[in-house]
């Protein structure tokens, strides 16, 4: 079983030293692949070191910031062509511990996409602003309301997928940042009827660096979840 983390960063340097290592050792079949955009703080660079010294690091350098979601999918088209078995989405801030790394590979041997979920036992966030929190936590309502799927963690960004769920999605075809990408992730494994688990987990707020979150990736979200259920309707998902 190979095992691959895709970590996107941008500004990361403050946290990149520390969580590269705990990840890798959480389990002996992961490795990690950081796919940084150009980060002016050096993040790149510090990754590239680690490359040399560990062959289970890798890095996609991006001359610029180009999104999150479009992160995610160069992640995963290097995963499909390095012939991965498993492919995890992680933030790299420690928000999404990677303690939970083994659990979820476990539960992979059941179901095809292991969600990190911060709200299906409750509210599992530490240290998140009100507003920020009641935020996220309706958002998720919301899109539960108008896709259908009975996720309670729609928007969260920790979860590993099987290769085949990521070759049956046209990676191609996602163009979607930021909350709306992990909607439509989620959304599309659905639709074309892969298992998905919602495992619990707490959410920490980072404690260095800074929160990439953006009023325009608010508004996305809300536009996309009705572009979904659009597109699902058509049957041209």
């Amino acid at each position: 079983m190979r095992v691959l983390v895709v970590m996107p960063t941008y500004n990361e340097a403050e946290n990149i030293r520390q969580i590269v290592p705990a990840v890798l050792q959480t389990h002996n079949s992961i490795e990690l692949l950081v796919v940084d955009d150009g980060s002016p703080d050096g993040t790149g660079t510090l990754v590239d070191k680690m490359v040399e010294q560990d062959s289970r690091v890798h890095i996609i350098h991006r001359e610029e910031k180009s999104g999150l979601g479009s992160a995610y999918v160069a992640g995963f088209k290097y995963a499909l062509s390095h012939k991965y078995d498993l492919i995890f989405e992680m933030d790299a801030d420690f928000s999404h511990n990677p303690k939970y790394l083994p659990e979820m590979i476990k539960l992979a041997e059941k179901y095809d996409v292991v969600i990190g979920s911060r709200y299906v036992k409750g509210v599992n966030v530490v240290n998140w602003p009100m507003k920020r929190l009641l935020l996220s936590y309706y958002a998720n309502v919301y899109t539960r309301l108008v896709t259908g799927v009975k996720i309670m963690d729609g928007t969260g960004g920790f979860q590993c997928f099987h290769r085949e769920v990521l070759e049956a999605i046209d990676l191609d075809r996602v163009h979607s940042d930021g909350y709306s990408f992990q909607i439509e992730m989620k959304f599309k494994s659905w639709k074309k009827g892969f298992k998905l688990y919602e495992h619990p987990i707490i959410f920490m707020d980072r404690e260095k660096g800074t929160s990439k979150m953006s009023k325009k990736i608010v508004r996305e979200a809300i536009v996309m979840v009705w572009r979904l259920r659009l597109l699902a309707c058509l049957g041209k998902l």
